[in-house]
């Protein structure tokens, strides 16, 4: 009879330790749930003030790639500095929408919001009104157009004015959301602190199913795991996917050059043809002992000889051309570049580092084009280190899974952001005397090759090239 209320006593301690352990669990589990929620919220708003700044920023930054664009077309008179602008306009509506849509809760903004769109409006009234302006007078910057300027400069200080002063504001309400988002996470901390004197009290629960827990413990442990497998594997595909998806963008970014390209080529050379006919007709109806004439009409000759070999060089930089494939070392290739830059090398006293691997495959290439582009990479690298005492060029290959890759690296000058995105852009060039078409060549020669090609580079810091080529045809 003992025997038998121990037990009932017994089975009633377990079901009052389960309903206890039940109810602390519901209770820790409800509270962690309750500041997660407050910390995503909270997470949210700030993301929400960043989306506000940085919509501004560009706001800002298209206004300005606005104005560099005519601003290049006035020192140059070239109507191609205006391609960017005509979609600049339409860019800053789309942004100027979002703005709207996005502040939608701050009455600040949405007050500043209207005025900073007529001044907006007014900038690009002043910068259409200025290319009129300019092109009535034959593309010259005449007393006129001098006189817009300080309208121009006092519209897009209000411009900047009102962006700082939305910025300053959202930054204000950043600070606060961030003090919240601090409060929450101690919130947090506090609940997960009760959540392990919790788990502490209740070890000795713990204890009496330890058989049972340590199995299903085991179970989970075996399935993280597996999810952890799983997980790596779709990282690595998804890893894989994104270097695909890079290489076709610059694929199609290439092509749509090369159609640009064909296209200036094509609206240029018709008109350059009927200049050089025509040259030729009134040369022939001119005296032949006219020296002036001959000299205007040599000009004529001389620079018209010039644009067309200009159009040439664009289109053999973007376009694809037949391989003669052949086997050898990639190391051996680089050795045959480094050799014909002797001369650079020597005259700048930099310093050569190979990291050549020595287990890798031969790669399948036209020889000649691909010693090309090595070539105009490590021309460029010298140029960027000729100003540095201790200047180093650093050439490495690497192979594996059917790959080949060339890394040549530089601690030279650097580029920015700006000048990373456009380096293979035909006619981009920092130097003096350069042309713009050694790295829009370059990269024509690898796409050629099926291969890759990229680029990191920051202000100061140098610049590193990897290339990455098949080892089969």
């Amino acid at each position: 009879m003992k025997t038998q209320k121990f037990d009932i006593n017994n089975l009633r301690k377990i079901r009052l330790g389960y309903a206890l352990a039940f109810l602390l669990l519901l209770f820790s589990y409800l509270g962690t749930l309750y500041a997660n929620r407050r910390f995503v919220a909270q997470d949210q708003r700030v993301e929400h003030t960043n989306q506000v700044i940085n919509k501004l920023e560009m706001l800002l930054a298209k206004i300005n790639e606005a104005e560099a664009a005519t601003r290049g077309y006035y020192l140059t008179g070239i109507r191609g500095y205006l391609t960017p602008y005509n979609n600049i306009k339409e860019n800053t509506d789309i942004i100027y929408n979002e703005l709207l849509k996005t502040t939608a809760d701050n009455n600040f903004l949405q007050q500043q919001l209207p005025q900073l769109k007529i001044d907006v409006e007014k900038r690009f009234s002043l910068f259409t009104y200025n290319i009129s302006l300019f092109e009535r007078n034959n593309n010259k910057i005449n007393d006129s157009l001098l006189a817009k300027q300080p309208e121009s400069k006092a519209t897009m200080d209000r411009i900047k004015l009102k962006v700082a002063e939305m910025q300053k504001n959202e930054k204000l309400l950043l600070a606060e959301r961030n003090k919240k988002v601090q409060k929450t996470t101690n919130s947090l901390i506090i609940v997960n602190i009760i959540s392990v004197i919790i788990a502490a009290a209740l070890v000795i629960f713990g204890f009496i199913s330890h058989a049972k827990e340590n199995k299903a413990k085991q179970l989970a442990e075996k399935k993280m795991l597996d999810y952890q497998d799983e997980l790596k594997l779709r990282i690595e595909e998804l890893a894989a996917a994104n270097a695909e998806l890079v290489r076709m963008r610059a694929q199609e970014k290439f092509a749509a050059t090369g159609r640009i390209a064909r296209t200036i080529a094509h609206e240029v050379r018709n008109p350059l043809t009927n200049i050089n006919l025509a040259a030729e007709q009134l040369m022939s109806e001119m005296p032949a002992n006219d020296e002036n004439t001959g000299f205007l009409f040599d000009m004529i000759n001389r620079n018209s000889s010039r644009i067309n070999q200009l159009i040439s060089d664009l289109l053999n930089s973007t376009k694809f051309s037949e391989l003669n494939f052949t086997k050898i070392s990639v190391n051996e290739l680089l050795e045959q570049a480094l050799k014909e830059a002797n001369d650079r090398i020597a005259l700048k006293n930099v310093e050569i580092i190979k990291k050549y691997s020595t287990d890798i495959c031969d790669i399948t290439v036209d020889n000649e084009r691909i010693k090309i582009a090595f070539l105009n990479i490590i021309i460029n690298a010298l140029e960027a280190v000729e100003d540095k005492p201790d200047g180093k060029l650093v050439l490495e290959t690497k192979g594996g899974k059917d790959k080949c890759s060339i890394i040549i690296e530089d601690n030279g000058t650097g580029m920015d952001d700006d000048a990373l995105s456009r380096l293979f852009e035909p006619y981009f060039t920092s130097k003096p005397n350069g042309n713009g078409l050694g790295l829009t060549n370059t990269q024509n020669i690898i796409l050629n090759h099926k291969g890759d090609i990229m680029v990191k580079s920051k202000k100061g810091a140098g610049t590193t090239f990897i290339i990455t080529l098949n080892t089969t045809s």
